[in-house]
C-alpha cells in the first residue's frame, strides 16, 4: 500500500522527534501579517534555498511528541504499585471514561483498544454485516474502510470535497441505496465534515451517522464536539495523535441501549453485570488497560492548552500561506467552530512553482529543516480493496456483478485530485512557538522564489 509512508516516518520519530477560528475561506485579517507579500518575497528571494547550497531556513527540530512529565510517571507508577491493571479490577479506565463523556458533551463513553476497534465496535453494535453498505470518504486513513471489510459490509465512497480534504456532504444523499446501513463520515485532520448536510441526508432516510473522528479530539461544529452530533462518535489515541497513549481509543453516544450493545461487544460479549460465561452475542477482547487510562487522564491535563497553541498558530500559518501563490490552505466549513489540526493541510500547484513537482517541492521543504508529507493515496484505486473484493467470500455474499457495479460506483475523480496535489504538516509543528510558523512560512517563500532553479536542478 502506499498511504501515507510520510505520516507513518513521522510515528516513527514521535518518541524520538525532536484550532474556532474564522474559515479559512473568510480574509484574514492584515494585522496577523508582520510584513507585506512584496517585502516578503523579495526577502525569500535575496536567500539561497538549501537545495541549492544554502543554508537552512532551520536547523533545529520540532517540538517533539509525546510531551510528558512527572504526572505521566505518577499515573503508570499508581496503576503499577495499585497490582489493578486491567479494566475490571481497577478504576482507571472507568475513571477516564467519565472524564472523556465530560470533555465531549457525551452521555456514555466506551475505552477501547485503538480507534479501529472503536470504530470496529461501533459498526457491530450497530448491526452492520454481510449484504450492508457504509457510506465512506475516499480521503481517510484505512481503517475507516477495514472495519466495513471485517464486517463483509460494502464500503460506498462519497468523493471528496477538494476545498476542504472532508468527505463532500452534499454527493451522500445520492450515494445511499435500500441497502444503506451507517453513513460514516471522517472529520479528517482535525477539521470537521459538513454535519448539516450529512444529517439532513441521513435523517431523511432514517440512517444512523457515525462520526469518525480518531483525527480530530475537542474539534468542534457549531458549538457541539464532533462525535457528539450523530448516532456515535470514535476516537483513537494512537501515538500521533493529539491525545495520545501509545494505543487507544473511545466510542461515545447518547443512546444508553447502543452503549450498552458497545461494551458487550468489546468485552468479548458479556455485558457490564456479566460475572458468568453466559454470552448473548459475537464479540471480541478490545478492552482498554489500566496503565493506558491513567496516562490519558494525566495528558489531558494539557489537552486544552494544546489544543489553544494550535488553533493560534495555525491561524496565523494560513494567514501568511494564503500569500504564496500556488499555496491553498485547507478550507473549513462556516459551522466549523473549532479545528483540533491534527494535521496542517494545504493544496500545492506547480504551474506557480515553475513546475517544480510536488516530490521536488516536499524534498525541497525537508532541505530547509521543515517535514511534510503528500498524505493519503486514492482509497478506492487500493489493491488491498480490490484484492478483499475478489475474495471468495465477497464473491459468494454478493456475486461478481454486484461488485464490478460498485466499482463503478466508487469513482471519486475530485479525491484523484486531491490526492495529487495534498501536502501535510503535523500536529506537533503546531505547539512551539510563533517562530517556527515563521520558519514554515520562510521556507515555502524561499523555495517559491527560486522554484525555476531547483526545478532544473531535480
Amino acid at each position: 500500500m502506499t498511504i501515507n509512508r510520510s505520516r507513518r516516518r513521522f510515528i516513527g520519530r514521535v518518541a524520538a522527534g525532536g484550532a474556532s477560528l474564522l474559515s479559512t475561506r473568510t480574509a484574514v485579517s492584515a494585522a496577523q501579517a508582520p510584513a507585506s507579500p512584496q517585502r516578503a518575497a523579495v526577502a525569500a528571494g535575496s536567500r539561497k534555498p538549501a537545495m541549492l547550497g544554502g543554508a537552512p531556513v532551520r536547523t533545529t527540530a520540532f517540538p517533539s511528541w509525546p510531551v510528558q512529565d512527572s504526572r505521566e510517571e505518577q499515573a503508570l507508577t499508581s496503576v503499577l504499585r495499585s497490582g489493578k491493571w486491567g479494566r475490571g479490577v481497577g478504576d482507571q479506565v472507568t475513571a477516564f471514561e467519565r472524564q472523556y463523556a465530560t470533555a465531549t458533551g457525551a452521555a456514555n463513553c466506551l475505552a477501547t483498544a485503538n480507534g479501529t476497534s472503536a470504530l470496529l465496535t461501533t459498526l457491530s453494535a450497530l448491526g452492520v454485516g454481510p449484504g450492508d453498505e457504509v457510506i465512506v470518504p475516499p480521503y481517510t486513513f484505512v481503517a475507516t474502510v477495514n472495519v466495513v471489510l471485517m464486517l463483509h459490509a460494502l464500503p460506498v465512497f462519497v468523493d471528496s470535497d477538494l476545498e476542504t480534504f472532508q468527505i463532500d456532504a452534499r454527493k451522500v444523499a445520492a450515494a445511499i441505496t435500500d441497502r444503506t446501513r451507517v453513513i460514516m463520515p471522517v472529520h479528517l485532520g482535525g477539521s470537521v465534515a459538513d454535519m448539516d448536510t450529512i444529517m439532513a441526508a441521513a435523517v431523511a432516510r432514517d440512517i444512523p451517522v457515525v462520526e469518525d473522528a480518531c483525527q480530530s479530539h475537542l474539534a468542534q461544529w457549531k458549538g457541539r464536539h464532533v462525535g457528539s452530533i450523530g448516532k456515535a462518535g470514535c476516537f483513537s489515541f494512537q501515538a500521533s495523535k493529539n491525545l495520545n497513549s501509545g494505543e487507544g481509543g473511545a466510542v461515545i453516544t447518547s443512546d444508553r441501549a447502543l452503549a450498552n450493545r458497545a461494551y458487550a461487544f468489546h468485552n468479548n460479549s458479556r455485558g457490564h453485570a456479566g460475572g458468568d460465561f453466559a454470552y448473548g452475542a459475537a464479540g471480541l477482547n478490545l478492552r482498554l488497560t489500566e496503565f493506558q487510562a491513567a496516562l490519558l487522564m494525566a495528558q489531558m491535563t494539557r489537552l486544552e492548552a494544546q489544543a489553544r497553541q494550535r488553533e493560534s498558530n495555525a491561524a496565523y500559518l494560513t494567514s501568511q500561506l494564503s500569500q504564496i501563490p500556488g499555496i491553498t490552505p485547507a478550507a473549513m466549513y462556516p459551522g466549523t467552530t473549532r479545528n483540533a489540526y491534527h494535521l496542517y493541510m494545504f493544496r500545492y500547484d506547480p504551474k506557480a512553482f515553475a513546475d517544480l513537482s510536488r516530490a521536488a517541492f516536499v524534498k525541497a521543504l525537508g532541505a530547509e529543516g521543515i517535514t511534510s508529507g503528500t498524505g493519503y493515496s486514492p482509497l478506492d484505486k487500493e489493491p488491498f480493496l480490490t484484492n478483499t473484493l475478489k475474495g471468495r467470500g465477497y464473491q459468494r455474499i454478493y456475486g461478481a456483478a454486484e461488485l464490478q457495479r460498485l466499482t463503478e460506483r466508487n469513482r471519486c475523480p475530485q479525491n484523484d485530485r486531491l490526492c495529487a496535489e495534498a501536502v501535510w504538516l503535523y500536529q506537533t509543528m503546531l505547539i512551539g512557538p510563533r517562530q517556527d510558523m515563521d520558519d514554515i512560512v520562510d521556507a515555502v517563500r524561499t523555495i517559491h522564489a527560486h522554484a525555476g532553479e531547483i526545478a532544473r536542478q531535480s
